[in-house]
């Protein structure tokens, strides 16, 4: 949900504050609990831990961000995988078929160059 424009953008003081003054790659990691802060222009090239609920996680800001939120760039939830045990096994025979694959690409082309 947008903020109203007359409020404007919600950037976190704090963090302009720790990143005033200082270059983008020289700050190392700016820790911070502000998920819900949006990216201002001045934030570009900083590296910010954005705490997740349990651990920070490095964000590296980079112009497409600005205008976004912090908390975008850290997921809360870890994604396991869907599928269970016939998903492994498709997962193990694609697997088997593709190193056959590259063994096989690799074999053809010292063929080849004993064709030559």
């Amino acid at each position: 949900m947008s903020r109203s424009l007359y409020k404007g953008p919600y950037v976190d003081e704090r963090l302009l504050k720790k990143i005033a003054g200082k270059k983008p790659g020289e700050s190392g990691v700016v820790k911070t609990w502000s998920r819900d802060a949006q990216i201002a222009p001045e934030m570009v090239g900083h590296t910010f831990g954005v705490h997740n609920g349990k651990d920070h996680i490095p964000v590296l800001v980079v112009e497409e961000m600005v205008g976004h939120r912090l908390g975008e760039f850290s997921p809360t939830k870890k994604f396991h995988r869907h599928g269970g045990k016939m998903q492994k096994e498709l997962e193990q025979k694609k697997q088997v078929a593709d190193i056959a694959a590259a063994k096989a690409a690799k074999a053809s082309p010292s063929a080849s160059a004993k064709k030559k």
